[in-house]
Protein backbone atom coordinates (compact mmCIF):
# COMPACT_ATOMS: atom_id res chain seq x y z
CA UNK A 1 0.00 0.00 0.00
CA UNK A 2 1.22 3.47 -0.64
CA UNK A 3 2.44 5.46 2.05
CA UNK A 4 3.92 9.05 2.81
CA UNK A 5 7.04 8.68 4.06
CA UNK A 6 9.28 11.28 5.94
CA UNK A 7 12.52 10.38 5.12
CA UNK A 8 15.47 11.88 7.42
CA UNK A 9 18.95 12.18 5.35
CA UNK A 10 17.33 11.33 2.18
CA UNK A 11 19.90 13.14 0.00
CA UNK A 12 22.64 10.96 1.76
CA UNK A 13 24.47 8.08 -0.29
CA UNK A 14 21.65 4.98 0.99
CA UNK A 15 18.98 7.93 1.35
CA UNK A 16 19.63 8.83 -1.57
CA UNK A 17 19.11 5.49 -3.48
CA UNK A 18 16.25 4.30 -0.94
CA UNK A 19 14.10 7.93 -2.71
CA UNK A 20 14.63 5.84 -5.85
CA UNK A 21 13.23 2.62 -4.60
CA UNK A 22 10.45 4.08 -2.72
CA UNK A 23 9.05 6.10 -5.66
CA UNK A 24 9.94 3.22 -7.76
CA UNK A 25 7.62 1.37 -5.66
CA UNK A 26 4.53 3.51 -5.58
CA UNK A 27 5.22 5.63 -1.96
CA UNK A 28 5.13 9.60 -1.79
CA UNK A 29 8.66 10.04 0.37
CA UNK A 30 9.67 14.04 1.42
CA UNK A 31 13.04 13.99 2.37
CA UNK A 32 14.89 15.70 5.03
CA UNK A 33 18.20 17.04 5.01
CA UNK A 34 20.91 19.53 6.17
CA UNK A 35 23.35 18.61 3.78
CA UNK A 36 25.89 18.85 5.76
CA UNK A 37 27.35 15.52 4.43
CA UNK A 38 25.24 15.12 1.19
CA UNK A 39 24.24 17.64 -1.71
CA UNK A 40 20.95 19.16 -3.29
CA UNK A 41 22.25 17.65 -6.48
CA UNK A 42 21.46 13.97 -5.43
CA UNK A 43 18.07 15.06 -5.04
CA UNK A 44 17.88 16.31 -8.69
CA UNK A 45 19.03 12.91 -10.15
CA UNK A 46 16.84 11.05 -8.19
CA UNK A 47 14.09 13.24 -10.12
CA UNK A 48 15.94 12.43 -13.10
CA UNK A 49 15.92 8.64 -12.69
CA UNK A 50 12.47 8.42 -11.32
CA UNK A 51 10.77 10.88 -13.76
CA UNK A 52 8.87 12.16 -10.30
CA UNK A 53 9.08 15.19 -8.22
CA UNK A 54 11.09 14.66 -4.88
CA UNK A 55 9.96 16.85 -2.17
CA UNK A 56 12.52 17.91 0.20
CA UNK A 57 12.76 20.46 3.42
CA UNK A 58 16.62 21.28 4.11
CA UNK A 59 16.06 20.95 7.80
CA UNK A 60 17.98 18.61 11.00
CA UNK A 61 16.83 16.17 13.04
CA UNK A 62 17.51 18.42 15.98
CA UNK A 63 15.41 21.03 15.11
CA UNK A 64 12.18 20.26 17.24
CA UNK A 65 10.71 23.42 15.40
CA UNK A 66 11.56 22.30 12.16
CA UNK A 67 10.44 18.85 12.79
CA UNK A 68 7.36 19.86 13.96
CA UNK A 69 6.13 22.48 11.34
CA UNK A 70 7.06 19.51 8.89
CA UNK A 71 5.12 16.97 10.50
CA UNK A 72 2.01 19.76 11.09
CA UNK A 73 2.11 21.09 7.64
CA UNK A 74 1.76 17.73 6.30
CA UNK A 75 -1.08 16.83 8.56
CA UNK A 76 -3.14 20.44 7.82
CA UNK A 77 -2.21 19.48 3.84
CA UNK A 78 -4.16 16.26 4.74
CA UNK A 79 -1.20 14.22 3.81
CA UNK A 80 0.22 13.27 7.30
CA UNK A 81 3.26 11.32 7.14
CA UNK A 82 2.59 7.49 7.83
CA UNK A 83 6.10 6.33 8.76
CA UNK A 84 9.66 7.65 8.96
CA UNK A 85 13.20 6.09 7.80
CA UNK A 86 15.49 7.49 9.47
CA UNK A 87 19.24 8.02 8.06
CA UNK A 88 20.25 10.80 9.45
CA UNK A 89 23.33 10.34 11.29
CA UNK A 90 27.21 11.03 11.69
CA UNK A 91 29.18 7.92 10.82
CA UNK A 92 32.69 8.67 10.27
CA UNK A 93 34.01 5.75 12.84
CA UNK A 94 37.25 7.44 13.52
CA UNK A 95 35.29 11.10 14.41
CA UNK A 96 33.53 9.07 17.00
CA UNK A 97 36.91 8.15 18.74
CA UNK A 98 37.72 11.20 18.52
CA UNK A 99 34.77 13.41 18.94
CA UNK A 100 32.19 11.19 21.13
CA UNK A 101 30.25 13.94 22.09
CA UNK A 102 29.34 15.26 18.50
CA UNK A 103 28.26 11.74 17.66
CA UNK A 104 25.89 11.13 21.05
CA UNK A 105 24.03 14.82 20.34
CA UNK A 106 23.65 14.28 16.80
CA UNK A 107 23.03 10.56 16.01
CA UNK A 108 21.08 9.85 20.01
CA UNK A 109 19.84 13.26 21.15
CA UNK A 110 18.51 13.77 17.91
CA UNK A 111 16.64 10.30 17.48
CA UNK A 112 15.26 11.61 20.78
CA UNK A 113 13.66 14.52 19.34
CA UNK A 114 12.57 12.81 16.10
CA UNK A 115 11.14 10.18 18.18
CA UNK A 116 8.71 12.46 20.27
CA UNK A 117 7.83 14.43 17.45
CA UNK A 118 6.58 11.22 15.97
CA UNK A 119 4.80 11.02 18.97
CA UNK A 120 3.33 14.21 19.32
CA UNK A 121 1.93 14.21 15.75
CA UNK A 122 0.86 10.66 15.65
CA UNK A 123 3.52 8.95 13.43
CA UNK A 124 3.98 5.41 14.47
CA UNK A 125 6.00 3.66 12.42
CA UNK A 126 9.84 4.00 11.94
CA UNK A 127 12.60 2.09 10.38
CA UNK A 128 16.10 2.89 11.84
CA UNK A 129 19.46 2.67 9.60
CA UNK A 130 21.38 1.02 12.11
CA UNK A 131 24.84 -1.13 11.58
CA UNK A 132 26.41 -3.95 12.11
CA UNK A 133 29.06 -2.27 13.95
CA UNK A 134 26.55 -3.21 17.30
CA UNK A 135 28.21 -6.38 16.82
CA UNK A 136 31.77 -5.77 17.61
CA UNK A 137 34.00 -8.70 17.23
CA UNK A 138 31.96 -11.54 16.49
CA UNK A 139 32.02 -14.73 18.60
CA UNK A 140 30.64 -16.73 15.56
CA UNK A 141 29.97 -16.22 11.85
CA UNK A 142 27.92 -15.62 9.91
CA UNK A 143 26.50 -12.84 12.44
CA UNK A 144 22.80 -13.64 13.68
CA UNK A 145 20.77 -11.06 15.50
CA UNK A 146 20.55 -12.74 18.86
CA UNK A 147 24.71 -11.99 18.93
CA UNK A 148 25.48 -9.82 21.97
CA UNK A 149 25.25 -6.36 21.10
CA UNK A 150 28.73 -4.98 22.15
CA UNK A 151 29.98 -1.97 19.97
CA UNK A 152 33.66 -0.91 20.32
CA UNK A 153 33.29 2.74 18.98
CA UNK A 154 31.43 5.39 19.76
CA UNK A 155 29.63 5.05 16.50
CA UNK A 156 28.60 1.73 17.01
CA UNK A 157 27.29 2.98 20.72
CA UNK A 158 25.15 5.29 19.01
CA UNK A 159 23.39 2.98 16.82
CA UNK A 160 22.71 0.45 19.73
CA UNK A 161 21.45 3.17 22.05
CA UNK A 162 18.98 4.12 19.58
CA UNK A 163 18.39 0.59 19.04
CA UNK A 164 17.78 0.58 22.75
CA UNK A 165 15.29 3.20 22.76
CA UNK A 166 13.20 2.07 19.81
CA UNK A 167 13.02 -1.41 21.60
CA UNK A 168 11.84 0.41 25.12
CA UNK A 169 9.26 2.45 23.13
CA UNK A 170 7.66 -0.14 21.33
CA UNK A 171 7.20 -1.77 24.87
CA UNK A 172 5.69 0.91 26.14
CA UNK A 173 3.29 1.64 23.28
CA UNK A 174 1.87 -1.38 22.12
CA UNK A 175 0.93 0.17 18.41
CA UNK A 176 4.59 1.57 17.68
CA UNK A 177 6.28 -0.33 15.06
CA UNK A 178 10.40 0.33 14.71
CA UNK A 179 12.46 -2.22 12.49
CA UNK A 180 15.81 -1.73 12.85
CA UNK A 181 17.74 -2.48 9.61
CA UNK A 182 21.70 -3.61 10.82
CA UNK A 183 23.54 -3.05 7.26
CA UNK A 184 26.82 -4.57 6.68
CA UNK A 185 29.00 -2.89 4.07
CA UNK A 186 27.00 -0.80 1.42
CA UNK A 187 29.08 0.14 -1.81
CA UNK A 188 27.90 0.30 -5.26
CA UNK A 189 25.74 3.08 -6.75
CA UNK A 190 22.72 3.42 -8.97
CA UNK A 191 23.10 1.74 -12.43
CA UNK A 192 22.35 4.85 -14.31
CA UNK A 193 25.42 6.55 -13.21
CA UNK A 194 23.53 9.61 -11.81
CA UNK A 195 23.57 8.43 -7.76
CA UNK A 196 26.36 7.42 -6.08
CA UNK A 197 28.76 7.20 -2.73
CA UNK A 198 30.76 11.24 -2.43
CA UNK A 199 32.74 11.47 0.45
CA UNK A 200 33.94 14.53 1.70
CA UNK A 201 37.47 14.40 1.38
CA UNK A 202 39.70 11.25 1.90
CA UNK A 203 37.28 8.28 1.91
CA UNK A 204 36.69 6.44 4.95
CA UNK A 205 35.53 3.27 3.27
CA UNK A 206 36.92 1.08 1.42
CA UNK A 207 35.19 0.96 -2.13
CA UNK A 208 35.04 4.84 -2.57
CA UNK A 209 39.22 5.25 -2.16
CA UNK A 210 39.62 2.19 -3.98
CA UNK A 211 37.97 3.87 -7.12
CA UNK A 212 39.87 7.25 -5.99
CA UNK A 213 43.20 5.51 -6.63
CA UNK A 214 42.00 3.57 -9.91
CA UNK A 215 40.68 7.27 -11.19
CA UNK A 216 44.38 8.65 -10.40
CA UNK A 217 42.70 11.01 -7.21
CA UNK A 218 44.68 9.06 -4.64
CA UNK A 219 48.02 7.27 -5.22
CA UNK A 220 47.82 4.32 -3.29
CA UNK A 221 46.01 1.97 -1.31
CA UNK A 222 46.81 0.74 2.22
CA UNK A 223 45.77 -2.46 3.23
CA UNK A 224 46.18 -3.03 6.69
CA UNK A 225 47.01 -6.44 7.73
CA UNK A 226 48.23 -9.22 5.59
CA UNK A 227 48.30 -11.75 8.05
CA UNK A 228 44.61 -12.27 9.41
CA UNK A 229 43.44 -15.95 9.35
CA UNK A 230 41.28 -15.78 5.89
CA UNK A 231 42.21 -17.03 2.59
CA UNK A 232 45.16 -14.34 1.47
CA UNK A 233 44.98 -12.93 5.66
CA UNK A 234 43.50 -9.29 4.41
CA UNK A 235 40.29 -8.96 6.27
CA UNK A 236 36.59 -10.29 5.23
CA UNK A 237 33.76 -8.21 5.43
CA UNK A 238 30.08 -8.92 3.69
CA UNK A 239 29.83 -6.17 1.02
CA UNK A 240 26.06 -5.58 0.03
CA UNK A 241 25.23 -3.60 -3.33
CA UNK A 242 23.32 -0.01 -2.01
CA UNK A 243 20.28 -0.93 -4.25
CA UNK A 244 19.79 -4.14 -2.91
CA UNK A 245 20.13 -2.53 0.62
CA UNK A 246 17.73 0.36 -0.75
CA UNK A 247 14.68 -2.36 -1.79
CA UNK A 248 15.42 -4.11 1.93
CA UNK A 249 13.88 -0.49 3.31
CA UNK A 250 10.73 -0.66 0.50
CA UNK A 251 10.15 -4.19 2.02
CA UNK A 252 10.74 -3.33 5.71
CA UNK A 253 8.21 -0.70 5.64
CA UNK A 254 5.98 -2.53 3.94
CA UNK A 255 6.43 -5.02 6.52
CA UNK A 256 5.93 -2.10 9.40
CA UNK A 257 2.93 -1.05 7.67
CA UNK A 258 0.83 -4.55 7.59
CA UNK A 259 1.70 -5.65 11.36
CA UNK A 260 -1.43 -5.30 13.30
CA UNK A 261 0.31 -4.50 16.44
CA UNK A 262 3.06 -2.90 17.75
CA UNK A 263 6.36 -4.84 16.85
CA UNK A 264 10.18 -4.16 17.47
CA UNK A 265 12.55 -6.20 14.75
CA UNK A 266 16.19 -5.98 14.54
CA UNK A 267 17.20 -7.48 10.88
CA UNK A 268 19.87 -8.40 9.06
CA UNK A 269 20.77 -6.72 6.08
CA UNK A 270 23.81 -8.83 3.92
CA UNK A 271 24.59 -11.18 1.54
CA UNK A 272 25.53 -13.89 3.77
CA UNK A 273 29.13 -13.70 2.55
CA UNK A 274 32.33 -12.45 2.97
CA UNK A 275 34.72 -10.38 0.56
CA UNK A 276 38.77 -10.03 1.12
CA UNK A 277 40.35 -6.70 0.81
CA UNK A 278 42.84 -8.51 -2.29
CA UNK A 279 39.59 -9.85 -3.66
CA UNK A 280 38.19 -6.54 -3.66
CA UNK A 281 40.63 -4.77 -5.16
CA UNK A 282 40.80 -7.63 -7.95
CA UNK A 283 37.32 -6.99 -8.51
CA UNK A 284 37.66 -3.42 -8.94
CA UNK A 285 40.48 -3.81 -11.65
CA UNK A 286 38.28 -6.06 -13.81
CA UNK A 287 35.54 -3.49 -13.77
CA UNK A 288 38.21 -0.02 -14.56
CA UNK A 289 40.62 -2.31 -16.66
CA UNK A 290 43.39 -1.01 -14.82
CA UNK A 291 45.69 -2.48 -12.03
CA UNK A 292 45.51 -0.70 -8.31
CA UNK A 293 48.38 -0.14 -6.60
CA UNK A 294 48.31 -0.89 -3.07
CA UNK A 295 50.43 -1.54 0.08
CA UNK A 296 50.36 -3.46 2.96
CA UNK A 297 50.70 -1.50 5.65
CA UNK A 298 50.49 -2.97 9.94
CA UNK A 299 46.74 -4.18 11.35
CA UNK A 300 45.14 -1.17 12.83
CA UNK A 301 43.84 -1.26 16.16
CA UNK A 302 39.83 -2.63 16.92
CA UNK A 303 39.96 -3.83 13.14
CA UNK A 304 38.61 -7.83 13.20
CA UNK A 305 39.95 -10.71 10.52
CA UNK A 306 36.43 -10.90 9.29
CA UNK A 307 32.37 -10.64 9.82
CA UNK A 308 29.63 -11.01 7.14
CA UNK A 309 25.97 -11.83 8.02
CA UNK A 310 23.13 -14.18 8.21
CA UNK A 311 20.69 -12.78 6.47
CA UNK A 312 17.67 -15.15 7.08
CA UNK A 313 15.63 -12.85 8.97
CA UNK A 314 15.50 -10.36 6.38
CA UNK A 315 14.39 -13.52 3.94
CA UNK A 316 11.84 -14.86 6.55
CA UNK A 317 9.98 -11.54 7.47
CA UNK A 318 10.72 -9.33 4.90
CA UNK A 319 10.66 -11.79 1.25
CA UNK A 320 14.38 -9.48 0.85
CA UNK A 321 17.26 -11.09 -0.99
CA UNK A 322 20.32 -9.54 -2.57
CA UNK A 323 20.25 -9.90 -6.44
CA UNK A 324 23.63 -7.63 -7.44
CA UNK A 325 26.70 -9.32 -7.54
CA UNK A 326 29.99 -8.08 -6.75
CA UNK A 327 30.94 -7.38 -9.77
CA UNK A 328 28.19 -5.57 -10.71
CA UNK A 329 29.08 -3.20 -7.23
CA UNK A 330 32.66 -2.78 -8.85
CA UNK A 331 30.60 -1.69 -12.26
CA UNK A 332 28.74 0.72 -10.65
CA UNK A 333 30.86 2.00 -8.64
CA UNK A 334 33.54 2.46 -11.23
CA UNK A 335 30.86 4.08 -13.24
CA UNK A 336 29.81 6.57 -10.98
CA UNK A 337 33.26 7.45 -10.26
CA UNK A 338 34.29 7.81 -14.05
CA UNK A 339 31.48 9.46 -14.94
CA UNK A 340 31.68 12.26 -11.85
CA UNK A 341 34.89 11.99 -10.30
CA UNK A 342 34.49 15.14 -8.23
CA UNK A 343 31.02 14.16 -7.05
CA UNK A 344 28.13 15.87 -6.74
CA UNK A 345 29.95 19.16 -7.13
CA UNK A 346 30.80 18.78 -10.86
CA UNK A 347 27.27 17.96 -11.84
CA UNK A 348 25.95 20.61 -9.66
CA UNK A 349 28.70 23.22 -11.61
CA UNK A 350 27.11 22.21 -14.94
Amino acid sequence: MAARLLVTGGAGYIGSHTLVALLEAGHTPVALDNFSNSHPAALESVQRITGRPVEYVEGDIRDRTALRKLLQREQDRGTPISGVIHFAALKAVGESVSEPLKYYENNVAGTLTLLEEMERAGVREIVFSSSATVYGHPDRLPLTEDHPIRPINPYGQTKAMVETMLRDLCASRSDFKAICLRYFNPIGAHPSGLIGEDPHGIPNNLMPYITQVAAGKLPCLNVFGNDYPTTDGTGIRDYIHVTDLAEGHVKAIDYAAGLSHGEYRAINLGTGHGTSVLQMIEAVEQACGRKIPYQIEPRRAGDMAAAWADPTQAHTLLGWRTTRTLEDMCADSWKWQSLHPDGYKSMASR
